[in-house]
């Protein structure tokens, strides 16, 4: 585990997405942050933009199967992210997508606004379950938690029913945290696989030792 930042902000989940392998970065990434991927996560990574945005970490959703996309990414995008995972395009208005799924490589929470079309398409290509369902009372599930193949990371509001609803579909224990000194949005502070964990440098030292202790780092 090692406290990161991208480009001043500790909101470094906004800025990539990450699954067992492969780290897919914004543009003009600092190399002490790739770097910091790579050693910590023990992953391979790529730069490029997602519908024109450096905002990769909300806008693409992955497990180790593939990624999938809202329809705004360009063309272009969509041919360079192919070089390095498979990808799919979601049939949705819903955008952004890594803010509005939440997912493993044993299952995923959506938003409930996501359509049947595409929880049909998370659920064959990603090779998933997929249930809806809010958390902490919010939609866009995959900002208020973190999830890796050994453990989740759960926003503090998150009810015990909530708790047990995400043991259940991602087949890991679940633990309370906030992030970046008492911010209750977990997913854009972190960046986590089973290997390790990058945190937002404003994390505090408590902090620090719930997402260890959440995420089975030891």
């Amino acid at each position: 585990m090692r406290l990161s930042r991208y480009d001043g902000s500790p909101n470094i989940g906004v800025y990539a997405v990450v699954n067992e392998s492969l780290a897919i970065v914004a543009p003009n990434t600092s190399q002490e942050f790739l770097t910091d991927l790579e050693i910590v996560l023990g992953v391979q990574t790529f730069m490029t933009t997602v519908s024109s945005s450096f905002l990769v970490g909300s806008l693409v959703a992955m497990n180790s199967n593939g990624a999938v996309v809202s329809s705004t990414i360009e063309a272009s995008e969509l041919e360079e992210i192919r070089k390095h995972i498979p990808i799919e395009v979601l049939p949705t208005d819903v955008n952004a997508a890594g803010n509005n799924i939440l997912i493993n490589d044993k299952g995923a929470i959506v938003n409930p606004d996501l359509n049947r079309k595409s929880m049909k398409l998370i659920e064959d290509f990603l090779g998933v379950e997929v249930i809806k369902s809010t958390i902490s009372g919010c939609n866009i599930v995959g900002s208020v938690c973190s999830v890796t193949n050994k453990g989740c990371l759960c926003n503090v509001n998150t009810s015990d029913e909530e708790i047990k609803l995400i043991q259940d579909i991602f087949k890991v224990e679940a633990k309370k945290t906030s992030v970046n000194h008492g911010s209750k949005y977990i997913g854009p502070g972190v960046l986590c696989n089973s290997k390790g964990a990058l945190i937002g440098d404003d994390t505090t030292p408590i902090e620090m030792g719930k997402i260890e202790d959440g995420l089975v780092l030891y």
